[in-house]
């Protein structure tokens, strides 16, 4: 099985400056707090420095995640005359049919996924049924409350 993380161009761009942010400016900051905490003495028994050395223990290992992804990252783009058909990157409007809502998703890589931000992941229940489909078709969805469906209004 391919380690290979599925982006879009969008979710590489953002990873990537939130690396450089990370690498600039914030391990910056956190070493200034070191400093700071360092200055008041008695380490053992120094919250402030404790802290900090928690903060930057938390920093690398997120720049080391990011470093990991983008290393394996696969940057997917739309396929070649599928102008219209639901792929990763797409942005999708759907009619819910059991509650009349309209919704808008976008489809993603799993490791970009958040669905408070409706950054849906291809590999979820929901991503995986959009995929290929086109304005007009209808999904089912397995979720926990049972089946739900959903007309698909456009795909951009």
């Amino acid at each position: 099985m391919s380690n290979d993380v599925l982006l879009s161009q969008d979710g590489f761009n953002r990873l990537k400056e939130e690396l450089e942010f990370l690498k600039s400016t914030e391990r910056q900051r956190i070493a200034d707090n070191i400093r700071e905490a360092k200055s008041h003495g008695d380490l053992r028994e120094n919250a402030m420095y404790h802290e900090a050395k928690l903060n930057q223990t938390r920093l690398e290992a997120r720049i080391a995640e990011l470093e990991r992804v983008l290393q394996q990252a696969q940057v997917i783009s739309r396929p070649e005359g599928s102008e219209g058909k639901a792929h990763l990157g797409s942005i999708v409007k759907l009619k819910d049919l059991e509650w009349d809502d309209e919704m808008q998703v976008e489809l993603v890589g799993a490791f970009e996924a958040d669905p408070t931000l409706d950054k849906i992941s291809v590999t979820s229940p929901m991503g995986a049924a959009l995929m290929e489909k086109e304005a007009g078709d209808e999904i089912e969805v397995e979720a926990p409350a049972g089946t739900q469906r959903y007309r698909i209004l456009s795909v951009d």
